[in-house]
C-alpha cells in the first residue's frame, strides 16, 4: 500500500515538473514569437502601402489620360477601376493552399451566406462610388479632383469614430491637418489638363459627384474594417485577397450591366477608332489602369486589415501630391513651388501617423514584458511553496 502511495507521488512529482517545464518554454519562446509576429506586421504594413502608393496614381493618370485623349465612355471609366480581378486567381489559389494560411486564424468566421452578404454590399458599394468618381475626374480639372478627393479624411474621420472607435491623438490630429493641407495646397497650381469647355452646370456636377464619391469612400473603409472585426475574423493574407476578388467581381457585374443598360457600349467601337494613340494603346490603358486599380485595392484593403481604414485614407491622400510629380516625369508638366511643398507636407503627415503607431507598439510590447516579468515571479514563487 504504501509503496502504490509512493509511485503515485512519484508520478505526480513528473508531471508537476513536465507542466513547469512546459510553462517555462511557453514563457522563453514568447518574447521571440511575440517580436516575430511585431517585425511580420511592419512588414506587410510597408508592402500595404508601397503597393497602394504606385498602384493609385499610376491607374489615375492612366484614367486621365483615357479622358485626355478622346475616350469619353464614364462607364467604361467605372468598370476599369475593378475589372483588374482577374489577376488575383493565381495568388489566391497559391496563399488558399498554403500551410501557414491555416495556422494564424483567430476565431471562427462567420457562415458563408453573411460573409456573401457582405461581400455583395462592399461590392456594390464600390460600384456606386467608381462611378461618382468617374463623372468627377471628367467634369473636373486634376488639382480642383484633388483637392476635393482630400475631403474624405474628413469623412473618414467622422466615420471612423462612430464605427470603428478611433481614437484621435494629437499626433494623428497633426497627421490628418497636414494631408489636408497638402491636397488643398493643390488647387493653387495652374492645371495644363483644365477643360475650358467644360460647363458651369458639369464642373457643378463634377464637385458633387466628387464630394459623394469622397463620403462613400471613406464609408466603405469604415465598413470594411468593421467586417474584418465582427464578421470575418481572420488574419490572414487570403482574406484580404478574397475580399477585393468577390467585391470587385460584383462591382464590375454591376458596372457592366449599367454599361449596357444605358446604351453606352454602342459608341465603344467608334470610341476606339478615334483614339489619340491609336487603338492598340486605347486598349492597352485600359487594361493597365484596371491593373493599376487593383494593385491598389490590395493595398487599401490590406492596410485596414492590418491598421486601420484611417490610415488606410491617409495613405491614399499621400498619393495626391504623387500624382503631379509622375505627371511631371511621363507628361512633362511642370513642377513647381508649391508642388514640392505640398508633397513635403504630406510626407510629414504621413510620418506622423506612423510614429503614432511606432509608440503605439512600445507601449504594448511595455506592457507585454511586464506581463511576463509578473508570470515569471509567480511561477517562481509557486515552485518555492
Amino acid at each position: 500500500m504504501e509503496r502504490a502511495q509512493e509511485l503515485q507521488l512519484h508520478i505526480r512529482v513528473q508531471e508537476t515538473n513536465k507542466t513547469n517545464s512546459q510553462k517555462d518554454d511557453t514563457i522563453n519562446n514568447h518574447p521571440l514569437l511575440s517580436r516575430l509576429k511585431h517585425y511580420n506586421r511592419w512588414v506587410r504594413v510597408i508592402f500595404y502601402t508601397l503597393l497602394l502608393l504606385s498602384g493609385q496614381p499610376a491607374a489615375t493618370l492612366l484614367g486621365r489620360l483615357y479622358y485626355d485623349k478622346g475616350g469619353k465612355s464614364k462607364w467604361m471609366a467605372t468598370i476599369v477601376q475593378s475589372a483588374g480581378f482577374p489577376i488575383l486567381i493565381l495568388p489566391l489559389c497559391l496563399f488558399q493552399s498554403s500551410p501557414a494560411n491555416s495556422i494564424i486564424k483567430t476565431t471562427k468566421a462567420s457562415s458563408t451566406p453573411t460573409i456573401g452578404f457582405i461581400y455583395a454590399s462592399l461590392g456594390i458599394l464600390v460600384a456606386g462610388d467608381n462611378m461618382l468618381y468617374s463623372y468627377g475626374l471628367l467634369y473636373l480639372p486634376v488639382s480642383t479632383y484633388s483637392l476635393i478627393c482630400a475631403t474624405q479624411l474628413a469623412f473618414n474621420a467622422l466615420f471612423s469614430f462612430f464605427l470603428n472607435s478611433q481614437k484621435f491623438t494629437p499626433f494623428i490630429l497633426n497627421s490628418l491637418v497636414l494631408l489636408t493641407i497638402s491636397s488643398t495646397l493643390l488647387v493653387l497650381q495652374p492645371d495644363s489638363t483644365e477643360n475650358t469647355g467644360i460647363s458651369k452646370g458639369k464642373h457643378a456636377i463634377g464637385v458633387l459627384f466628387t464630394v459623394g464619391a469622397s463620403a462613400v469612400f471613406s464609408l466603405y473603409l469604415s465598413l470594411t474594417q468593421l467586417s474584418y472585426q465582427k464578421v470575418l475574423k481572420k488574419e490572414t493574407f487570403s482574406v484580404v485577397l478574397e475580399m477585393i476578388f468577390y467585391q470587385s467581381l460584383v462591382a464590375t457585374c454591376a458596372s457592366t450591366i449599367g454599361l449596357f443598360a444605358s446604351g453606352d457600349w454602342k459608341g465603344l467601337k467608334s470610341e476606339m477608332e478615334e483614339y489619340g494613340l491609336g487603338k492598340l494603346s486605347y486598349i492597352m490603358t485600359l487594361v493597365w489602369t484596371a491593373v493599376g486599380w487593383q494593385i491598389s485595392s490590395i493595398g487599401t484593403v490590406g492596410l485596414i486589415f492590418d491598421v486601420s481604414s484611417l490610415f488606410s485614407n491617409c495613405v491614399s491622400t499621400l498619393c495626391l501630391p504623387i500624382v503631379p510629380i509622375l505627371a511631371m516625369v511621363f507628361f512633362h508638366d511642370k513642377m513647381d513651388g508649391i508642388k514640392v511643398v505640398a508633397l513635403l507636407l504630406a510626407i510629414w503627415g504621413f510620418v506622423s501617423y506612423v510614429y503614432q503607431h511606432y509608440i503605439d507598439d512600445s507601449k504594448s510590447k511595455g506592457r507585454q514584458t511586464e506581463a511576463n516579468e509578473v508570470s515569471n515571479t509567480t511561477l517562481t514563487a509557486t515552485e518555492t511553496n
